[in-house]
């Protein structure tokens, strides 16, 4: 067990935006912060951001508050975005084309290795400066480029067989996009679903009740 177990995932969750804000910070030169001003920021309580950045260990001082750049690299590094864990996309259609050339992986923890997908009429085209490959080649591609996490944007009912080889090779990490539920199967991967449907969803009743 980690000593950061006992840490709740909702402060969990408040870190990557944390980060951002302590980017655009440090952005606009901004050398420290309170944590009232910095609860104004995070829609919370100063009190809430204490207790937060308390749960990793203090980096403010009483009076003085967090230094932006200092404070943005702690979290940095909490958030292990120095690592560079080795990944692969697995589905190369609009969805992942689209995270692939909207984010800077290598500033968000990771180093996208490669992108694979069984539609023939993408192979060999170039994605995020990578060359889009045929499945077929993905478990050895894994195997000896020692990947760590996969990202799955390949529908439903393609994962159970494809996690069932990555897992054998002792890949336990998966960004899913997929809607399959992945821990029901294994449970000690480590996954983070993300689902645009449920999101929208609350939108509408947000909306639907705000009136």
């Amino acid at each position: 067990m980690s000593k950061n177990d006992s840490i709740s995932m909702s402060v969990i969750r408040r870190l990557p935006r944390y980060y951002r804000f302590l980017c655009e910070l440090d952005d606009r030169s901004v050398e420290r912060i309170s944590s009232t001003e910095l609860s104004k920021i995070m829609n919370s309580t100063a009190s809430q951001v204490r207790q937060d950045l308390n749960c990793f260990g203090g980096f403010g001082q009483q009076g003085y508050g967090y230094t932006v750049k200092g404070l943005r690299d702690e979290i940095k590094k909490i958030l292990g975005l120095n690592k560079g864990y080795k990944a692969v996309m697995i589905g190369a259609g609009n969805y992942g084309a689209a995270i692939v050339n909207y984010l800077v992986f290598n500033k968000l923890g990771f180093e996208l290795a490669g992108c694979f997908d069984c539609d023939k009429e993408k192979l060999g085209k170039q994605l995020g400066g990578l060359t889009i490959m045929d499945d077929s080649l993905l478990y050895s591609f894994c195997k000896e480029n020692e990947i760590e996490a996969a990202f799955l944007c390949i529908p439903k009912e393609s994962v159970e067989s494809i996690l069932d080889k990555l897992y054998g090779l002792g890949i336990k990490c998966y960004w899913n996009f997929s809607h399959y539920d992945l821990s029901s199967k294994y449970s000690d991967v480590v996954v983070e679903n993300v689902h645009l449907s449920d999101s929208l969803m609350t939108l509408c009743y947000r909306m639907n009740n705000s009136k």
